[in-house]
């Protein structure tokens, strides 16, 4: 039995490259999510974000250690950008897929809120998930593709929450 989490946190590419290494992650995609424009593309977005979809196995790693990585590898206190990317496709935001995910979303926020660990507090929107348009071929995997390829995603060592039982 598997699960499906979809986060938006910049450039697509270098959070499908990090997220999918993650033991318990099955498959990712990456695509277009939050906005409305149908049949969203590379082109034509619209107020889509770059995102990703992330198929897990929730015996081998939770949603709240995924939402962890995921505040790990890009700067969520940042507003439409990451790195040298501007505008609302490279927003910060979690798209829950019940009340349990939005739950534990808002959940991991306020304990990187109150960890003081991050530059400022977190812009991250919480919105139900919505329609997910796969981008196009060249898109999907791209950094397995191009090893040297732009990333302004890695895992910042002192933006690890500090463990806690009652969050898995």
């Amino acid at each position: 039995m598997t699960e499906k989490a979809v986060l938006a946190g910049g450039c697509f590419w270098g959070m499908q490259d990090l997220i999918r290494k993650l033991p318990g992650v099955v498959r990712t995609r990456v695509g277009y999510t939050g906005g409305d424009v149908p049949n969203a593309t590379y082109r034509n977005h619209g107020n889509h974000a770059e995102g990703i979809e992330i198929i897990f196995d929730p015996s081998k790693i939770s949603y709240r250690r995924i939402l962890e990585y995921f505040f790990q590898i890009h700067d969520p206190t940042t507003r439409d950008r990451q790195g040298n990317d501007y505008g609302s496709s490279y927003r910060s935001a979690i798209y829950y897929a019940d009340d349990e995910q939005r739950r534990i979303a808002e959940d991991t926020i306020a304990d990187v809120d109150a960890s003081g660990l991050w530059p400022g507090k977190v812009v991250t929107e919480v919105e139900p998930a919505g329609d997910f348009w796969e981008a196009e071929p060249e898109h999907q995997d791209y950094l397995e593709r191009y090893p040297g390829g732009y990333s302004c995603h890695y895992p910042r060592s002192d933006w690890v929450l500090p463990r806690r039982a009652a969050a898995e």
